[in-house]
């Protein structure tokens, strides 16, 4: 698949794509990656997105094996190549077990998930499925999580539910240096 949203160059770019691009590279992020490069054709809607974003990723209540794993499941969700590329290494250094991602990437339940990773997986699962959730897995997730927690995850989950639609209309290719193996598609 050809990129459809390919980077630009500073002399393609308005004056406020480049503030845009420079506000990001200054950041966290370094530089204007991934779902940014798309996005950069909106630059106002980046900027928001990524401060967002910011904050999700590098700020937010949740421990870092629950962030990065909400971020897995978005992405064998919308199979979005990108992200899982990015984020799985980044689960594993979080301690989740390789065989819980490997059966996440193949669509199925993991088995022996922490109870903390499988509330987030059942939120999420039931979220997608449903567009709700029951008042059980509401309750659960409220228990473990707390207020902020459980809006956290929501956050993580409708953020990366955005870059992941962004990336898969504008073909955003996984990064060259992978190292998590591409996602199959589900079958249609």
């Amino acid at each position: 698949m050809m990129e459809r949203l390919p980077p630009l160059r500073s002399d393609q770019m308005t004056p406020e794509q480049n503030r845009a691009a420079a506000e990001l590279t200054a950041g966290p992020r370094g530089g204007v990656k991934g779902p940014f490069i798309p996005l950069l054709r909106s630059p106002l809607l980046m900027d928001r997105l990524q401060k967002v974003g910011e904050y999700l990723r590098f700020n937010s209540v949740l421990e870092a094996h629950i962030s990065e794993f909400v971020m897995l499941v978005v992405s064998r969700h919308w199979t979005q190549q990108f992200e899982w590329a990015i984020h799985h290494p980044l689960a594993l250094k979080a301690g989740i077990s390789p065989a819980v991602l490997q059966a996440l990437a193949e669509g199925r339940r993991p088995n022996g998930m922490p109870e903390d990773v499988e509330i987030a997986y059942d939120l999420c699962e039931e979220l997608f499925r449903t567009r709700g959730v029951s008042d059980a897995t509401y309750q659960r997730a409220l228990g473990k999580f707390g207020e902020q927690g459980l809006i956290d995850i929501l956050g993580v989950a409708g953020y990366f539910t955005a870059l992941s639609m962004v990336m898969n209309v504008a073909h955003s290719p996984r990064p060259a240096n992978a190292s998590a193996l591409a996602l199959a598609p589900f079958p249609m």
